[in-house]
């Protein structure tokens, strides 16, 4: 960009209004756009509570539960055992829950997670990238994914009567 005509002071805040312009255009086009029912689940991969790296990917064909939380929030804590019986009772029917941990701190979390018992794997989310790729803007949020790898529901925060929600969407998809 050329303002040979102008004034140096003047030529020197158009460039560097016209760069910031650039660069503010890249990042508003470059950020998460809202997930909608029926798109594909973005694909991850995330390191487990057991040291595992897990990818969604590669679990097409069963029904999976992204549940995103944090051990700084009271409704996670209040959801979790409530996963986890929805987990024991359609496991065998080819249901997944993946807990994402969004914690900065592993250690925290794992420390959090010593005090329950649940048996569905925990990822940890420490960068927040995939927070980022499912626009996760609520604690705790869920995301329930069907057998072909389709959102098919997307919940944001947590009240103990979503657990009936819960079920019978589950319920739906297991039996499709």
């Amino acid at each position: 960009m050329s303002f040979k005509y102008l004034p140096k002071p003047v030529s020197s805040l158009l460039v560097f209004l016209a760069a910031m312009w650039m660069i503010l255009s890249a990042t508003i086009v470059t950020a998460a756009a809202p997930l909608s029912q029926g798109q594909p689940a973005p694909d991850f991969t995330l390191k487990s509570n057991t040291n595992v790296n897990m990818r969604l990917g590669e679990m097409r064909g069963e029904v999976i539960m992204l549940n995103f939380w944090a051990t700084w929030c009271g409704p996670c804590r209040q959801e979790m055992p409530e996963l986890e019986k929805l987990y024991n009772k359609f496991k065998s029917a080819g249901f997944r829950v993946l807990a994402i941990n969004v914690d900065t701190e592993t250690k925290n979390t794992k420390n959090f997670l010593s005090s329950l018992n649940i048996s569905y794997p925990v990822l940890f989310d420490n960068q927040k990238s995939v927070s980022r790729q499912y626009n996760i803007e609520a604690m705790p949020s869920s995301v329930i994914i069907d057998r072909d790898g389709k959102i098919r529901y997307i919940h944001q925060g947590y009240q103990p009567s979503y657990v009936a929600l819960y079920e019978a969407q589950i319920r739906r998809l297991v039996q499709e």
